[in-house]
């Protein structure tokens, strides 16, 4: 399940890792670390972002290795783990529930509940 939005601490531009990064002008690969964010969120991949996927996220081999050389990815055979994901974003189960909860509330609020219950909005 996709996520609509990621989370991005306010504190990144001063995390050592990326201040790390910018230290040795790797640019490009922390813009390639907040596509992944983009991407892992968007295709409900729960921080897992496959090789195939480097090119459509503007990113190298290069700039991978420096998000891993710093500690921001984890290699995967496959692929690459984003570090921390599920301390920071909801995962994908955590999106079909909140989903389903949501359109659950709304069918009581809009057609009332069939169990019998009164609506609490009343």
């Amino acid at each position: 399940m996709s996520l609509p939005w990621v989370r991005l601490d306010t504190q990144f531009p001063h995390n050592p890792k990326v201040l790390k990064l910018v230290e040795g002008k790797h640019y490009r690969a922390l813009f390639l670390y907040i596509c992944a964010l983009s991407y892992a969120g968007g295709q409900g991949t729960d921080g897992y972002i496959p090789k195939a996927a480097l090119p459509l996220l503007h990113g190298t081999k290069r700039d991978a290795d420096a998000l891993v050389t710093v500690g921001l990815w984890r290699p995967n055979p496959a692929g690459w783990e984003i570090h921390d994901w599920h301390d920071r974003q909801a995962s994908s189960a955590e999106a079909v529930e909140r989903k389903r909860r949501a359109k659950a509330a709304a069918m009581i609020r809009w057609h009332g509940d069939p169990n019998g219950a009164p609506d609490p909005e009343s």
